[in-house]
């Protein structure tokens, strides 16, 4: 609250953001209603909890603080040096890691920046890595270029080389990974992926880059709560460096974390090399609010209930593969081992894109994706799935196999609406979809399933959000 004798031109800094700004607020409001009146299945989001949340909203945005604990650029650093020191202890001791040899930077602002200092860190510009393609399921920031482009800094700034699925079975084809290493001699091979529902054999890829002379870094942004509760394999015993986001199955806000292995040969200066790319190579002061919620956030990944969480996710992602494909339905290695499940539409002749309008207008959040054989990641044949976050509000298998049935009728409606586009462009299929007419029938199937879809979801809470008190807010529409 302002003071008495608070000056006009300060009195804004003590009102809450409703008064203040409630166009912002009213925003926020409709995000929160959305959030609570569908189905979050996007693979890469989570729903974090309340404490992460109120110490991401924390007075600590207010501190710059470039450099490291005991080592800063500014003054006044001395709790942001002991929130830092905490967050580092509690990232080691969440992925069960000896601080004899290994360490973690904790100060990305995500996993693309943590993924491109590790880079940074490792090999030289024009230096030679290896990552799995982006049609098989890889990440952007692992080297991915097109014919006529560069798309990304780690293509633009090193010399990358796609490795690839094998097209009988769909799984990292680690024999051809190492016929092609032979030949294009990596100072780096990437491992992790961001639409691949397969665990992943690291003492092979070990193998190879040792063979080679390559270090080996695994991005496990998707999977690193899975791996934090031991129910996937340890790329800790293996890697040189491990990166992961936050807010995906690690439940926390938006952010990166950096793991290098302080012994060993080759690796003396590792920590020096990594810290020096993400401050000042790469970024600049660490955002210590942020650092304060992954730390929150670390703290509940450390506890037995995490485990459990995680176990879940694993067993409602196994369900929803199990009861799509009892419908007919092909999915990329028939099954999953992890939190997502990636489902080949080509079949049934339809693309991602499609059947992800429609489930928007739906409530249910999905994205489009490559599957294996794509031609054009523009026009994706697939779409991907994961559990995390409805595994947060409280489902389990006997709820996913519900929520499986609704995608079932979206794609399902996405085959009525495309033959009564009387076209497969999709601008053709979204004014079919969108349309108002009583006349056609895909558009009064797309009001009932919302409704059914909507009624289903809200009878789940949201962590960050009371919803006893939630109510529409203004310039949401009527639902159904």
């Amino acid at each position: 609250m302002a003071a008495a004798n608070t000056p006009d031109f300060n009195k804004v800094l003590y009102a809450p953001l409703a008064e203040i700004d409630p166009e912002v607020q009213n925003i926020i409001d409709k995000e929160t209603w959305r959030q609570f009146s569908g189905l979050e299945l996007i693979a890469s989001e989570n729903l974090t909890s309340r404490a992460t949340i109120e110490a991401n909203g924390s007075i600590l945005t207010n501190k710059y603080s470039e450099g490291l604990p005991s080592a800063r650029y500014y003054g006044g650093n001395e709790y942001i040096d002991e929130l830092e020191i905490l967050c580092r202890k509690r990232a080691l001791e969440a992925f069960n890691l000896d601080p004899a040899k290994w360490g973690v930077n904790v100060q990305p602002y995500s996993g693309s920046t943590a993924n491109f200092a590790a880079l940074t860190a490792l090999i030289q510009p024009q230096d030679r890595l290896m990552g799995l393609g982006l049609p098989d399921g890889g990440h952007l920031t692992h080297g991915y270029y097109t014919a006529k482009k560069k798309m990304t800094a780690s293509s633009i700034y090193f010399q990358s080389f796609p490795y690839a699925l094998d097209p009988s079975t769909q799984l990292i084809d680690y024999a051809g990974l190492a016929a092609q290493a032979k030949i294009f001699k990596p100072r780096l091979i990437i491992c992790g992926a961001s639409a691949y529902p397969r665990d992943w054999d690291y003492a092979s890829l070990k193998a190879t880059a040792d063979k080679e002379g390559a270090y080996l870094m695994a991005d496990i942004a998707h999977t690193s709560g899975l791996i934090a509760a031991q129910t996937l394999n340890n790329p800790f015993e293996y890697c040189d460096v491990v990166t992961t986001t936050t807010h995906k199955t690690l439940r926390g806000p938006r952010a990166g974390l950096i793991f290098f292995r302080k012994d060993g040969p080759g690796r003396e200066d590792l920590e020096k090399r990594v810290n020096d790319a993400v401050f000042p190579a790469c970024q600049g002061g660490p955002h210590n609010n942020t650092i304060a919620a992954v730390a929150t956030a670390l703290l509940q990944v450390a506890q037995p209930s995490f485990k459990t969480y995680a176990k879940q996710v694993i067993a409602n992602a196994q369900t929803l593969a199990s009861s799509l494909m009892a419908h007919g339905y092909k999915l990329q290695t028939g099954g999953t081992d992890n939190h997502l499940v990636l489902w080949d539409l080509r079949p049934i002749g339809l693309t991602g894109s499609k059947v992800e309008k429609v489930c928007d207008l739906l409530g249910i959040t999905i994205n489009k994706n490559a599957v294996s054989g794509d031609a054009s990641a523009q026009t994706p044949g697939g779409i991907r799935l994961g559990t995390a976050a409805i595994t947060s509000r409280n489902m389990t298998e006997e709820d996913v196999k519900v929520v499986a049935d609704f995608l079932h009728r979206a794609v399902q409606l996405s085959l009525v609406l495309q033959k009564e586009a009387g076209s497969k462009l999709l601008k053709d299929f979204i004014r079919v979809a969108t349309t108002e007419s009583d006349e056609l029938q895909g558009a009064q199937q797309v009001k009932v399933l919302r409704r059914d879809v909507v009624e289903f979801a809200r009878k789940w809470p949201l962590p960050g959000a009371d919803v006893s008190t939630l109510q529409k807010p203004a310039g949401i529409e009527e639902e159904f």
